[in-house]
């Protein structure tokens, strides 16, 4: 008698990346036919994985637990190369910006970013998002100089369609003299998106932390499906 096969396995991500876009802090579930060791499934899935992701934790949950929908918060942070001309090592890894930026300027513009806001201003056609309105809790850069590298992190409840890309092309260019300083409250009542202009590449994005309910310090509870 032949055996039952075993159903298709589908994998829920906490969320979707754009491609060439990394993470260090990506979570996924899925309900497993099977009752074997944590450690085994660890093992198991590292064998079989490309050679360009590795799992690092393997832990059981809740069968209500969902790792995109109980999401509460997220941290991205976008690494810039700051030389005159890219550097080859780092090309799909970092972002590149050859201009002088002043990163008092930048971290003055990040403040503006906090709170909830419209960010229809800085959000990609093609969303598919409810509602434009997203909360950032904390936005903040600093100057990596032995690797020349302005690395900037922002810490929300969620993020839009290409929007941490945008939101660094904005402060970057705040930071290089392109635009005022006070130019964020002034994207914010447009809600245009061409007036945010460019997009930055998304080698240097990583998702560096995905919270859940009980762990997210700002944020305790999961999030309304948007």
């Amino acid at each position: 008698m032949a055996k039952n096969p075993v159903p298709p396995i589908i994998v829920y991500g906490s969320g979707r990346t754009d491609a060439g876009v990394h993470a260090i802090g990506q979570v996924a579930h899925f309900d497993f036919p099977f009752d074997l060791p944590v450690d085994a499934v660890y093992k198991g899935l590292n064998s079989m994985l490309p050679l360009d992701m590795e799992i690092t934790k393997v832990e059981k949950v809740s069968d209500q637990f969902h790792a995109r929908y109980d999401v509460s918060g997220k941290k991205y942070v976008y690494r810039m190369y700051l030389g005159q001309f890219q550097n080859p090592f780092k090309r799909n890894y970092t972002g590149h910006w050859k201009f002088p930026v002043d990163l008092e300027k930048v971290n003055h513009a990040l403040k503006d970013l906090i709170g909830e806001h419209d960010f229809s201003s800085f959000v990609a056609s093609g969303s598919t998002a409810k509602s434009n309105v997203r909360t950032i809790y904390d936005a903040s850069a600093q100057l990596d100089s032995a690797a020349n590298e302005l690395k900037i992190e922002f810490y929300g409840n969620g993020f839009l369609y290409n929007m941490v890309r945008i939101m660094v092309g904005v402060v970057a260019e705040i930071g290089s003299d392109m635009r005022p300083e006070d130019d964020i409250p002034r994207l914010f009542k447009v809600k245009d998106r061409d007036q945010a202009r460019r997009t930055m590449p998304a080698s240097g994005l990583y998702l560096k932390k995905v919270f859940y309910e009980g762990e997210d310090p700002k944020h305790p509870t999961k999030l309304p499906k948007r």
